[in-house]
């Protein structure tokens, strides 16, 4: 299974292809921005399609408070005016979109038109992640990647990072202070995947710092499973204060697994 679509981050479903150095081609499709499910900011639904139409979760979704901040020409107000017709646009680094149309039943309806930028490309092509096309250069302006925070990424060393996981690795906020913080643990500098696998989780360092002075060393794939498993320190304090004696992680997941502690 595709690493994006198993985690739940939305994917851009168009084709459109783009050479370094040749003119990037827009991207047109159909749009509707409503309220998110709480109704403090926007969900943006893009189909290129057509097959999305009086479906809420279809096509490609965007739902986040950087999203809400950065559109303008609209505000949640405006999906109360029924018949305006309205034009949200987004200025991003990676290009500019827009969506064009008409309120209808508490929705922004119409069209989109995403304009690639060729200089973040040339910027994205220095930095060595080549290869970009259009549909990713449209994911990368919805989320807010860029130049700068793919630049401090790569100073990290991190490797395997690449135009495909950096979506990932900004969806869940991998910064240079997360990346240090792991290595400052005394582990191996982590690739990519492995980064965005203890990011899923939420593995942070004061924890790990206390699951340590428990007496326990997890490797970073066990850091992994103490997260999927609710292993916190106020377990491991419980298990020991029963008696049991050298626990490892594998012997605290087993108890988890078949809840041998109730």
């Amino acid at each position: 299974m595709h690493l994006f679509r198993s985690i739940g981050i939305p994917a851009v479903l168009f084709t459109s292809v783009a050479l370094y150095g040749a003119e990037l081609a827009p991207l047109h499709a159909n749009c509707s921005i409503g309220p998110s499910e709480n109704g403090e900011r926007f969900r943006l639904q893009i189909d290129k399609d057509g097959d999305c139409i009086g479906a809420r979760h279809c096509g490609s979704n965007f739902s986040d408070d950087t999203l809400t901040r950065r559109l303008s020409g609209i505000s949640l107000a405006d999906l109360g005016r029924d018949g305006a017709n309205l034009t949200a646009t987004l200025n991003a680094e990676a290009g500019v979109f827009t969506c064009s149309g008409t309120v209808r039943n508490g929705e922004l309806e119409g069209k989109s038109v995403f304009t690639p930028d060729a200089a973040f490309v040339e910027k994205m092509d220095r930095m060595g992640y080549t290869g970009l096309n259009s549909e990713k250069l449209m994911a990368y302006a919805l989320l807010d990647v860029q130049s700068r925070w793919v630049e401090s990424m790569k100073q990290t060393g991190v490797s395997g990072i690449n135009a495909d996981n950096l979506i990932a690795l900004h969806i869940f906020k991998i910064d240079p202070e997360y990346v240090h913080g792991i290595t400052a643990l005394g582990y191996d500098m982590p690739d990519a995947d492995k980064l965005i696998a203890l990011k899923v989780q939420n593995v942070n360092a004061e924890e790990v710092r206390q699951i340590r002075a428990l007496g326990l060393q997890p490797s970073l794939d066990e850091l992994i499973q103490i997260r999927i498993f609710h292993i916190t320190p106020e377990f491991v304090r419980n298990m020991q204060q029963r008696g049991l004696k050298d626990l490892t992680i594998a012997k605290l997941v087993q108890i988890k697994i078949f809840k041998l502690d109730e």
